[in-house]
């Protein structure tokens, strides 16, 4: 029997493929969303990619704000990359944003990493779910690349966009305490903690910032702390700021980097 009791997913709404997902997640202990992208590509397997959203949001914003699965059927069709499947979840819907971390009544870090894409491996056979990528801006950047980090076995690439670096920096866009934070201690949720405990093992990362962005210092100290450790990774600036429009242009960069990976195939 499911774990997901009562899930229901929608046809597609559009021509990019785009569909809706309503579960009841263990990790969550309630329902929650998922926005879909699952292009048809003719029976084939497809490589998953979980894209994750930023403080104050929910699961349509890479839809709805971020025109992501647009983005991804132009760039198919171009020929620029070969499909894949897109699952943009909620982040557990928690205060302003749960920072995709465990909490003591529900944990959005294993809704993320275990139930998201089981569940797809369950309902879309042709998503291939058991290794996936994980992607996103600002606070999903910081749950992108912590918990890409931490899962490295799970993971086949991590990217993040305006990424929140510390969790300490949640300070500016939430109204919660950063202890609510820190339920399974502090080390738990830095980014280069799981980066020093697991370099061995690490998947391929990237991540990028815009110039005229408040996170851009704490991105480059990232860049440097990793450099300094010797951990591969590819860090990239360009013009812009903490904006859809910045996201909507660089999430290509996402889709190219997952394309690199699976022509590698790695």
């Amino acid at each position: 029997m499911s774990r997901f009791r009562n899930a229901n997913i929608s046809e597609p709404v559009n021509a990019a493929g785009v569909r809706f997902a309503t579960l009841y997640s263990p990790a969550l202990g309630r329902r929650a969303d998922i926005t879909l992208c699952v292009p048809d590509a003719g029976g084939e397997e497809l490589p998953l990619l979980i894209l994750l959203h930023g403080v104050y949001g929910s699961h349509w914003n890479w839809w709805a704000c971020g025109h992501a699965p647009e983005t991804a059927q132009e760039m198919m069709r171009s020929g620029a990359i070969r499909p894949f499947a897109i699952a943009m979840p909620s982040d557990g819907l928690w205060g302003e944003g749960s920072g995709y971390l465990a909490h003591p009544t529900f944990d959005a870090e294993a809704w993320i990493v275990d139930d998201v894409p089981q569940f797809l491996g369950e309902s879309l056979p042709r998503v291939r779910a058991d290794r996936f990528y994980l992607a996103g801006l600002s606070m999903g950047g910081f749950g992108a690349l912590r918990m890409g980090m931490k899962y490295a076995p799970k993971v086949k690439g991590i990217s993040a966009h305006s990424a929140v670096t510390r969790i300490q920096d949640l300070r500016s866009f939430v109204q919660e305490p950063i202890e609510d934070y820190l339920s399974a201690g502090e080390p738990n949720a830095q980014i280069l903690h799981w980066a020093r405990q697991n370099r061995a093992m690490l998947p391929p990362v990237r991540f990028d910032c815009g110039r005229e962005d408040s996170l851009l210092e704490g991105n480059r100290a990232l860049h440097l702390a990793l450099d300094r450790k010797g951990i591969p990774h590819t860090y990239e600036e360009h013009d812009g700021g903490h904006t859809w429009d910045y996201w909507q242009d660089h999430v290509r960069s996402t889709f190219l980097f997952v394309e690199e990976i699976e022509r590698r195939g790695a």
